[in-house]
């Protein structure tokens, strides 16, 4: 069966989010697939942030229709999602082992076996304190923690934003090596080139609307060009 088959396992109609003056998403329609990788790419002020938040359930002031596996944004979608924001969201204080213990106690699919796997292969101590760490190192230990829930549905808001080249190309291999590839993985960036080699799918975004959306391979086609170069040319 192809994506295009398959039944959304995330859509939106018509959904809409304003702060104040300001339309955040602006009625966005979409139907997103599970078995792929999409980028959300776009750039910062896009929406792609606000989008993920309303999906996370984190973000109830919106408009329109929004469901996850056919659940609207709320505790039964919250148990089908696992969503990493942008901004850290552990206690410097924390040690790494603290917070294997803080996501057992609050996600009953957390799998801790896993995430232990994925500290490990990120080289990171379960003994250290976050505030000890670089901010490539605090990624690697939120991502461990997000990729390592029994979850359908994962959304990584710019999970390699502000961390250098080397450490983003670890942290791309460590999302790869725990990603199930029958779940739907959501990653938001604006870093096109680093992400390009592990996407199926994108989705284009600007003043809360789709510019560009379909099958990373179809797009590569019909363009005659890479993501990236299709993702400079849309935003130029």
């Amino acid at each position: 069966m192809t994506a295009t088959e398959l039944a959304p396992l995330v859509r939106t109609r018509g959904l809409t989010v304003r702060y104040g003056r300001t339309t955040a998403l602006d009625s966005l329609d979409l139907d997103l697939v599970p078995g792929q990788i999409l980028g959300l790419l776009g750039e910062n002020g896009c929406g792609k942030t606000t989008l993920m938040k309303v999906l996370a359930g984190v973000y109830a002031d919106y408009s329109g229709e929004a469901t996850i596996a056919g659940h609207a944004p709320g505790p039964s979608s919250k148990a089908l999602v696992s969503f990493l924001p942008d901004a850290s969201f552990l206690a410097d204080s924390a040690r790494v082992r603290y917070c294997l213990d803080l996501y057992a106690d609050f996600f009953a699919d957390f799998q801790r076996e896993k995430a232990r796997d994925l500290i490990g292969f990120f080289g990171l101590s379960e003994t250290s304190r976050l505030r000890e760490m670089s901010k490539g190192m605090r990624e690697k230990v939120q991502i461990s923690l997000a990729m390592s829930r029994d979850a359908r549905v994962f959304l990584l808001d710019e999970p390699i934003s502000g961390v250098d080249p080397a450490a983003r190309d670890v942290i791309l291999d460590g999302i790869l090596r725990s990603h199930s590839e029958d779940s739907l993985l959501v990653l938001a960036t604006h870093l096109v080139h680093d992400l390009e080699p592990m996407l199926d799918g994108v989705v284009m975004m600007r003043h809360g609307k789709v510019l560009l959306a379909g099958d990373a391979d179809d797009l590569r086609a019909e363009h005659s060009a890479s993501l990236d170069q299709i993702f400079k040319e849309t935003y130029r």
